[in-house]
């Protein structure tokens, strides 16, 4: 590990490497969220409105992270989320992510918008991967990646349903960010100060939308794989939709970007393996729920039912083990790997896993809990203080 990654203590230090590395516009496609970005903020500052109670005289000499989700054993409670166009943050991209998530014996799950083939995640890493999906209007490009991941062994498909259309992400609108980032005369001095990412953009074969691509009906170029991609996207998805995706996978299953009792409650009833409470990491509707701020009264509603994977704003290990608290049986990070990948590559992911599982580790201890499946209400209360809304 270089002296850089080393000097990076929290999750908040690998993002402030990632912003000295990466170009403005870069930076802001991964850190940046939808309108006023209310949201955003909410699904870290609602963590703050919990408090945790320690239980002391408790034996914490050993402490078990490990747990189960989506049919995988893990070595630790959270599961690396889905994020498109990885290499825009490190030329390795999604290669680097998955490597780093099998050393660290957790589930990866591959973005469907990803620079990385299917194949090519399957054959780096070995660990227990999970393939994303939305819906299209094509359904036989769905088929089509439902059968490419099952041949490649993922153990489990996941459906993201809260993207009927791409929220405003006005920071990207402001930078006129593209993909391909391209290189111009209002961002030319910005990015010349960032020479390590600009060699390695200049160098490495030009970013594509590999699984896409690869699709017969598509074209090969990637503005026109994204245009395509677009088009895609089917505003008409509806409950059937998933059932029959939920039956056409017969194995475990998914559902992303659920923020109400009721669409948790209906999601089991169609057979789903895990609800992921999720609000797109504030990307798509602006002034949604945090993440954190609902699942208490889903938890309470689905009780034993279902897993439930907490998606939105975990930064630090107390972030794990207060959504554990409260009923969730893993967390999902997305943010939180990409700044290491953005500082780093694959060190810096890995960077970003440790640093993380030492937190839960060292904060079970201080809390007096010896299991993550032991977590529960009894050590968990609302801040009796309250804190201003933002």
């Amino acid at each position: 590990m270089n002296k850089t990654l080393a000097g990076c203590h929290s999750i908040a230090d690998l993002r402030r490497v990632a912003k000295r590395r990466l170009p403005r516009a870069v930076f802001d496609y991964m850190d940046g969220a939808a309108e006023n970005e209310v949201t955003l903020h909410r699904n870290q500052a609602d963590f703050s409105r919990y408090e945790l109670l320690p239980r002391y005289l408790t034996n914490v000499e050993e402490v078990d992270l490990s747990t189960r989700v989506l049919g995988a054993d893990l070595e630790v409670p959270f599961v690396l989320a889905p994020t498109g166009m990885s290499r825009l943050f490190h030329h390795a991209g999604e290669l680097a992510v998955a490597r780093a998530a099998q050393t660290a014996g957790t589930l990866y799950s591959l973005s469907s918008m990803a620079t990385a083939s299917i194949e090519d995640v399957a054959e780096v890493a070995a660990g227990p991967k999970m393939m994303q999906l939305y819906v299209w209007r094509d359904r036989g490009l769905l088929k089509d990646f439902m059968s490419r991941a099952r041949n490649s062994g993922y153990t489990a498909l996941c459906l993201t349903v809260d993207f009927p259309t791409a929220g405003q992400r006005e920071r990207d609108l402001r930078n006129g960010f593209t993909v391909p980032p391209e290189i111009r005369l209002a961002n030319v001095f910005d990015t010349l100060r960032r020479p390590a990412w600009l060699w390695n953009f200049l160098v490495n074969p030009r970013m594509k939308l590999e699984n896409v691509s690869a699709h017969g009906t598509a074209a090969k170029n990637l503005f026109s794989v994204i245009d395509y991609t677009t088009s895609q996207f089917d505003p008409s998805l509806t409950w059937e939709d998933m059932a029959w995706m939920v039956q056409e996978w017969n194995g475990p299953f998914a559902v992303k970007g659920l923020l109400s009792v009721d669409d948790a409650k209906r999601a089991a009833d169609l057979g789903v393996s895990a609800v992921v409470i999720s609000n797109h990491g504030g990307r798509q509707l602006d002034h949604a729920p945090s993440s954190i701020s609902v699942l208490p009264e889903i938890a309470d509603a689905l009780g034993d039912r279902v897993e439930i994977i907490l998606d939105g704003g975990v930064r630090r290990g107390t972030d794990v083990l207060k959504a554990l608290s409260l009923g969730a049986t893993a967390v999902m990070i997305g943010r939180a790997y990409l700044f290491g990948l953005g500082a780093g590559g694959q060190a810096g992911v890995a960077r970003a896993l440790q640093l993380l599982t030492a937190e839960i580790k060292r904060n079970m201890m201080l809390v007096g809990c010896t299991s993550v499946t032991a977590l529960s209400k009894k050590y968990i209360r609302p801040y009796s203080l309250g804190l201003p809304a933002r």
